[in-house]
């Protein structure tokens, strides 16, 4: 299963600039928690 199916099932269901500004939105979330919490990236975990 592709790591993207967030995105995917979005933009079969939404406008392309409105999945634009999700995932905008998605990522900015991760970098300031990553940002405040002085944490480094961590690869998501698959599913298995």
């Amino acid at each position: 299963m592709p790591h993207n199916t967030w995105l995917i099932a979005m933009l079969e269901r939404k406008p392309r600039m409105l999945v634009a500004v999700a995932l905008a939105n998605k990522m900015a979330r991760g970098l300031w928690a990553m940002v405040t919490k002085q944490v480094d990236y961590r690869t998501p975990a698959t599913m298995a």
